[in-house]
């Protein structure tokens, strides 16, 4: 700590040395609050997405490596692809024009099995509303893209899980 007479600040060097010594004193600060600052790698859980893939498919996954993820898609162009595994299950492939996934949606409807719990795709619970329906989307700018979780209300629910590139 720097202590100083009472009579240090009246001269022009007390002061230029009282500024001094809080400039230093707030330099030797700056890394330790600059570097704490900076520690947002995507590694850390709040920068990861609890949802990052749908059967190994992931945003920037090949059109072909897609494909030979996911198998045949019953509807198929360069821009999207359209996959219906049974009645209960259908996932929408969406591809940019450098050919790589930049957006997965999937519904699930009544009956399906294997259904994910909101927690598994947003990491955490959102808030149901009154008549039962959920919607909640948390943006991952480090991962380059966003994740959403929706539930319909009523007795037979459809649940979509979406992931999509955001485009900067």
């Amino acid at each position: 700590m720097f202590f100083f007479s009472p009579g240090i600040l009246q001269s022009r060097i007390g002061r230029l040395s009282l500024l001094l010594a809080v400039t230093v004193v707030l330099i030797g600060f700056a890394p330790a609050t600059s570097q704490a600052q900076r520690r947002t790698p995507l590694d850390e859980p709040e920068n990861r997405p609890a949802f990052n893939d749908f059967k190994g498919v992931r945003i920037g996954t090949t059109v072909d490596e897609a494909r030979k993820k996911l198998g045949s898609p019953r509807d198929k162009s360069a821009e999207q692809d359209l996959y219906i595994y049974n009645d209960t299950q259908v996932v929408q492939v969406l591809y940019d024009k450098a050919g790589t996934v930049s957006a997965i949606s999937i519904d699930y409807m009544s009956g399906a099995s294997g259904i994910p719990a909101p927690k598994d795709v947003l990491g955490t619970d959102p808030d149901a509303k009154p008549d039962g329906s959920i919607y909640k989307m948390l943006r991952y700018p480090k991962a380059g893209y966003w994740v959403s979780y929706s539930r319909t209300a009523g007795n037979e629910p459809t649940i979509t899980v979406t992931m999509q590139k955001i485009d900067h």
